[in-house]
């Protein structure tokens, strides 16, 4: 269980994710990724702070399939206080040595609305590999949102966010 003790918020997070109703920052959408008409990207950038934290360790003894972390923490951006997220992350797999790979599921709760984010990511010995998770939907003016998040730890309670939310 030790290193999905590591994982902190990863996700989303997104995601945890994944969020926020702050100033938004707008992007130009790429013709590689094209988009219908009327849709629009927002690139949002934020930090996770995670404030408390479970791990439960199911029997097998160590990392096996079914451990679980569940996260809580604050959203920032630009040092103020935006929004809160919640995270569950269970281990689906486990490989050779120390590697393994989670589920996460996250809700971003924002001023204007929840966003929803989930996926899978490797850990290795090293920590989590590349945490990119699927925007999955939303309420209130994230209601139609896709997308997705990609996550980058930067210590064990804050993680930099970045969201490519497509509404």
């Amino acid at each position: 269980m030790r290193h999905i003790n590591r994982l902190g918020l990863s996700a989303a997070t997104g995601l945890a994710a994944a969020l926020c109703c702050a100033p938004l920052a707008s992007a130009a959408v790429s013709a590689t990724d094209p988009q219908p008409t009327g849709d629009k990207e927002e690139v949002i950038r934020l930090t996770a702070v995670a404030t408390q934290a479970t791990s439960l360790d199911f029997p097998a003894a160590g990392p096996s399939q079914g451990d679980e972390l569940i996260v809580a923490g604050s959203v920032l951006q630009n040092s103020t206080t935006v929004g809160t997220y919640d995270e569950t992350c269970t281990m689906t797999r486990t490989g050779s040595g120390d590697s393994s790979t989670v589920q996460c599921v996250v809700t971003l709760t924002l001023p204007k609305g929840k966003i929803t984010v989930q996926g899978t990511f490797p850990i290795t010995s090293t920590g989590p590999g590349d945490i990119t998770l699927a925007i999955t939907g939303g309420t209130g003016v994230y209601r139609t949102a896709r997308g997705y998040v990609q996550a980058v730890n930067t210590s064990s309670t804050e993680t930099q966010v970045t969201l490519h939310v497509i509404h």
